[in-house]
């Protein structure tokens, strides 16, 4: 299990209660919030692991990036390969594939697909919300949507497991709304096609800040079986994802192009 939250996220133990009938957990994240970086991977820096332990589960604290608490756990910190990687519950979304290719929670799922391991992310949060609703549940640890958003994700989780991990496809990306609970309606999504907007704001003269106040672009235009229009009408969005597409191209460029 891992994050991109950090090990001081409110949403982290309360999923690792909700995943403990499942079987053992080990626990790897960030030693610090890791949002909006993507599925990046320390070059140079030495990754300092640190053991905590929080309400008796134990912690490895990492500092770096969730995709390196990723290679890190299913390579070189515990005797054996996970037969899974859950990631999350992010706390917000991550709808639509501009959120899907800069979020750190899918990052550190990509990790697990990479290193040959089935992935699962979990976000949950309010579609074009984003600040209000976090402001006052980040800061209450005991805050009624953690244990709810982690019991929602280990159901989802549960099933997946029982069923065995899909063929054909990388990861499952699972975005929910934040007062989703166990009985929310469900529905299997598509990525929908959809970017953002600004992300910087102007501090000063030649200095900017992150201030994104979660402006997606053509979110009016999304197809009704998409993860954005779903969790928009309050249901759970289940996203099967294959990473390895190749496009297709017309038989005229491919004709400019190839050379034989």
């Amino acid at each position: 299990m891992t994050n991109d939250d950090g090990v001081d996220s409110p949403a982290l133990l309360p999923l690792v209660a909700a995943l403990a009938p499942l079987g053992p957990i080990r626990v790897a994240v960030p030693s610090k919030e890791r949002s909006w970086i993507g599925k990046a991977i320390s070059r140079w820096s030495e990754l300092a692991v640190t053991k905590l332990v929080r309400d008796g589960v134990e912690i490895l604290a990492i500092d770096g990036y969730p995709a390196d608490c990723t290679n890190l756990a299913v390579h070189s910190l515990f005797g054996e390969k996970p037969s899974l990687v859950v990631s999350g519950v992010n706390i917000g979304l991550n709808i639509g594939l501009g959120f899907f290719l800069s979020s750190g929670t899918i990052g550190a799922a990509m990790e697990g697909w990479i290193a040959g391991v089935p992935a699962i992310a979990l976000s949950v949060g309010r579609v074009g919300e984003d600040r209000h609703w976090k402001r006052d549940a980040v800061a209450n640890v005991d805050h009624p949507v953690w244990k709810r958003a982690a019991r929602v994700g280990a159901d989802v989780v549960r099933s997946i497991v029982e069923s065995g991990f899909p063929d054909e496809v990388d990861l499952i990306s699972v975005n929910y709304p934040s007062d989703a609970d166990v009985d929310t309606p469900r529905e299997l999504t598509e990525l929908a096609v959809v970017g953002y907007d600004r992300l910087f704001r102007r501090k000063a003269d030649g200095v900017f800040v992150h201030d994104f106040d979660g402006a997606l672009r053509d979110i009016e235009s999304v197809p009704a079986q998409s993860d954005i229009a779903v969790v928009r009408s309050g249901r759970v969005s289940i996203t099967p994802i294959r990473l390895a597409h190749t496009a297709r191209i017309s038989k005229s460029l491919r004709a400019r192009l190839e050379r034989t």
